[in-house]
């Protein structure tokens, strides 16, 4: 499904055979991309290019980044992603209360708890959290 568009470029969520991370396509015809978002921050980064040998300019990717970045942008490709796939991709990381970030190095302290499960709320644009041994979940606004 279309999520948005960049010079003419449209940034699309799949929805067949997807897979974690979130992520959203971009078809430029003589190369392609991926663009990953999350459900408990707002920053997007490029996950790769095909081929690399016809990579577009870094400007033109960095362009599809912070078009994806606005907030109404963000917030469909959440709401696609989440209707169709019902999935945030958080279960089993780790997630550190102290920082609150995802944790990509398996260091445990006592703050640091494994998601039990997540869910995405698309009305209000929140993550929560269900963390294993803690009192209380967690709360995202996104």
């Amino acid at each position: 499904m279309r999520v948005c568009s960049y010079k003419g470029l449209s940034i699309v969520v799949m929805l067949r055979d997807e897979h974690c991370p979130p992520h959203v396509h971009v078809n430029a015809g003589a190369w392609n991309a991926r663009l990953q978002f999350s459900f408990w921050h707002n920053d997007i980064e490029v996950w790769d290019v095909a081929p690399l040998s016809c990579r577009p300019p870094l400007a033109v990717l960095e362009g599809l980044c912070q078009s994806l970045e606005q907030p109404a942008h963000l917030r469909r490709a959440r709401r696609i992603w989440w209707s169709r796939l019902q999935t945030v991709c958080l279960d089993n990381k780790l997630w550190d209360n102290h920082s609150n970030q995802v944790l990509g190095m398996k260091v445990v302290t006592h703050t640091t708890y494994r998601v039990g499960s997540a869910r995405y709320e698309p009305e209000g644009d929140k993550t929560f959290l269900t963390l294993i041994g803690a009192l209380e979940g967690v709360e995202i606004n996104l």
